[in-house]
């Protein structure tokens, strides 16, 4: 009776063996197909404050900071107010196209500078209403050379935003010195997401900002690079780096929700494609809403502008004191 009662549970144990190689096998692979932009900042954020309950003490006294700042940016700041930031990328490909070259690379650096500085050649399409509270020169300047950047082939289809992309024991990279760099990550994202960004306060070992590799750089800048229509212009980035900045996106991830910045006027809800102007808005005092922002959804083309109010934010993060200053040489 042992014997073949031996004999029933390997047989069982073989059966379920093959049966779940024949599911791995036939699984279908998650789609990486674009239908709209997609963020999954505020999602990760979520999760990382299930993860980890101290992270909501830390963000808080983040927001208190903040306040402070902007009441009173001068006692914050230091002589040369200009942050000069180390970037490193980290590029994961499983085909040619995916492994981006340092010309496609250079490309989105040349467009986080234009966006930062507001020397983008669209600024100057702000509507009147808005050029009162336009950002103007934010002081950021992103410095990237060649040797700033470390390619891995990997067999893995897709990315799914869990930051295993950020680990290398998960077959990613790891960060490279995330305290005093902004790293990027070059990948192949799930989900039809176009990336995400790790918010001020999370764990240094997996800080920074994962990209879709179809969205990193600009067409116009490097047109031999490897681009998706519509997401092709560079600002992808600019939109997960205000996230890594401490910016939410303008509609406060609820209906009028509050982006925690006094000049963006509320919006219903996120924007998609190219509103014409002007898009109206249903939210108490705000007749107009701020499509053209960076913080929306809205596609490349008509994306160009962050407020004097989002720019004090960010600067907030690198000042002294703020969650970021460790950028600061």
């Amino acid at each position: 009776m042992r014997r073949i009662a031996l004999f029933a549970t390997l047989g069982i144990l073989v059966f379920a063996s093959c049966n779940k190689k024949k599911t791995e096998a036939t699984a279908p692979e998650e789609s990486t197909t674009i239908t709209q932009r997609k963020c999954a900042s505020y999602e990760v954020l979520q999760a990382q404050l299930k993860a980890d309950p101290s992270l909501q003490k830390r963000m808080d006294e983040i927001e208190a900071f903040t306040a402070r700042f902007v009441q009173n940016p001068s006692a914050f700041r230091v002589s040369n107010d200009t942050l000069y930031l180390p970037v490193w990328v980290n590029v994961l490909y499983r085909t040619a196209a995916e492994n981006i070259s340092n010309a496609q690379i250079q490309s989105q650096i040349d467009v986080l500078n234009e966006d930062y500085a507001a020397t983008n050649s669209d600024y100057n399409s702000t509507p009147s209403i808005f050029t009162g509270v336009r950002s103007g020169n934010i002081k950021i300047k992103f410095v990237w050379s060649t040797s700033n950047v470390t390619r891995k082939s990997t067999t893995k289809s897709s990315w799914r935003t869990d930051d295993s992309m950020k680990k290398s024991a998960k077959g990613g990279i790891n960060p490279t010195n995330p305290t005093t760099t902004l790293n990027l990550w070059s990948c192949n994202l799930a989900n039809g997401i176009l990336g995400y960004a790790q918010f001020p306060g999370g764990s240094s070992t997996t800080d920074g900002v994962v990209i879709l590799y179809s969205a990193f750089g600009s067409r116009a800048k490097y047109p031999g690079g490897t681009y998706i229509s519509t997401y092709d212009k560079g600002r992808t980035a600019t939109h997960e780096v205000g996230h890594w900045f401490n910016l939410r996106h303008i509609w406060g991830d609820a209906t009028c929700g509050n982006d925690q910045v006094g000049d963006t006027p509320s919006h219903n809800a996120a924007n998609y494609g190219c509103p014409s102007y002007p898009h109206l808005s249903t939210c108490s005092g705000t007749p107009v809403e701020m499509t053209m922002n960076y913080m929306d959804y809205t596609d490349d083309a008509c994306m160009y502008m962050f407020t004097a109010g989002q720019a004090t934010r960010m600067q907030a993060t690198f000042a002294v004191g703020g969650p970021r200053a460790s950028l600061r040489p």
